[in-house]
């Protein structure tokens, strides 16, 4: 069984919340547009884990670590991470085939600043956007997800509001 924390687009922002809402998760997952590396290293400090992708917005240090696509398994739970990858009835092109030929099961992707959570009954699957995890952007709160993998399950997801403003 192995907690896992989940974010998107910070754009540089660090909040100690982060750390706090993902104490004692075995890993993190960024789903790109960090910003700035240091965000990866701080996250490094709060999970044995840390695996991420680099977004649209990303370049530099950012860039030459993190990959656009990571595909691995946890648990039993075969898992795409992406930056820009749309969401079932829309994925970005060529991704659906992706997503079938690897036989994921989750998969993760950010760029839209919008939390969603559904599944794509087609392709069995789960899809999750975590939202924005940063300050910048439209988006009227900061969201970030915890969820549970234990033996090819996915469960126990929360997911866990910020305010968009600073310290609330």
């Amino acid at each position: 069984m192995k907690r896992i924390g989940i974010l998107s687009d910070t754009h540089s922002c660090w909040d100690d919340r982060f750390e706090r809402h993902f104490s004692g998760c075995d890993e993190v997952w960024h789903a790109g547009d960090i910003g700035d590396i240091t965000v990866l290293r701080r996250l490094q400090q709060v999970a044995p884990q840390v695996r991420a992708v680099a977004g649209n917005v990303d370049h530099g240090e950012v860039r030459r670590v993190c990959q656009e696509v990571l595909i691995f398994e946890v648990e039993g739970v075969k898992v795409l991470l992406t930056h820009i990858g749309g969401y079932p009835g829309r994925y970005a092109p060529g991704l659906k085939k992706l997503l079938r030929e690897q036989q994921i099961k989750l998969f993760v992707d950010g760029h839209s600043h919008i939390l969603k959570v559904m599944p794509d009954r087609e392709l069995d699957l789960l899809h999750i956007n975590p939202g924005a995890a940063g300050y910048q952007g439209w988006q009227r709160e900061r969201t970030l997800l915890r969820l549970t993998l234990d033996q090819g399950e996915i469960k126990d997801l929360e997911v866990i509001t910020l305010a968009k403003t600073l310290g609330k």
